[in-house]
């Protein structure tokens, strides 16, 4: 799959996700210090699902619709350790192929969907 990590994503994640045979895009070697609707609009214009700590992305989701083949992760959980974050991080998100196409809100024992807003 396709993925842009925003800037707060781990690199230890982004690592993982790259060996498990991923396509990752990350905001803080690519672009750092860049606006969240910039970023937005990054992964829509590359047809990514965009892995992040930020909230912020809740409000821009329903007020952006998005492609298809785009998808928002929102990660509302503790870190496990330095050691294993991106092993954790990586098996949930490899966990699933449904991702394009919903706004989720990863908690620690469930995972919550909803279908985005498409472009016309």
């Amino acid at each position: 799959m396709r993925f842009l990590a925003n800037e707060n994503w781990p690199g230890d994640a982004v690592l993982a996700l790259r060996a498990a045979g991923h396509d990752v895009a990350w905001i803080r070697t690519d672009a750092p210090g860049s606006r969240d609707e910039a970023v937005l609009v990054r992964a829509i214009t590359e047809q990514r699902i965009l892995l992040t700590f930020d909230t912020d992305f809740g409000e821009l989701a329903w007020r952006t619709p998005l492609p298809t083949g785009c998808g928002i992760i929102l990660f509302r959980m503790p870190m496990a350790s330095a050691q294993t974050v991106g092993n954790v991080l990586a098996a949930i998100v490899s966990g699933r192929t449904d991702w394009p196409g919903h706004f989720s809100v990863v908690e620690p024992h469930r995972i919550r969907m909803r279908v985005m807003p498409r472009v016309a």
